[in-house]
């Protein structure tokens, strides 16, 4: 791997820095505020209980306005694997209205910069 320590922090800083709209448009409860994070061809994958979550990222914003603002969210980055213009993060998010999700996020790094393409998650079920 032809990546430097230098570049690895760098890239991982910008990689935090571009999920941030993400986690910000969970909290306001705004699709519109999480655009910046995913490219416009993205897609989102996963149940929502017995319900499919397939297609156009559209959905997950779509989500988001009907679900409200996730006042109280808790979202940890547990890992974030960078191979020079990819990379995936698994962020565990906590109290999403309740729910409790597992992401799996994959990014690519276009023109210098990192936009998510795809959201695969897990939800939890809830006691």
């Amino acid at each position: 791997m032809s990546h430097s320590s230098t570049t690895y922090i760098s890239d991982y800083d910008a990689i935090i820095k571009a999920l941030q709209p993400y986690l910000d448009g969970a909290t306001s409860g705004r699709g519109n505020n999480m655009k910046p994070t995913f490219h416009q061809d993205a897609t989102i994958y996963g149940y929502i209980g017995p319900d499919l979550i397939a297609g156009p990222i559209q959905l997950l914003y779509d989500f988001n306005d009907q679900n409200g603002p996730a006042s109280y969210l808790h979202a940890r980055f547990v890992s974030i694997d960078i191979i020079d213009t990819i990379a995936t993060v698994r962020i565990e998010l906590d109290n999403w209205t309740g729910y409790q999700f597992t992401d799996l996020i994959t990014l690519l790094k276009m023109d210098g910069e990192w936009k998510a393409v795809n959201k695969i998650f897990h939800t939890h079920a809830t006691p």
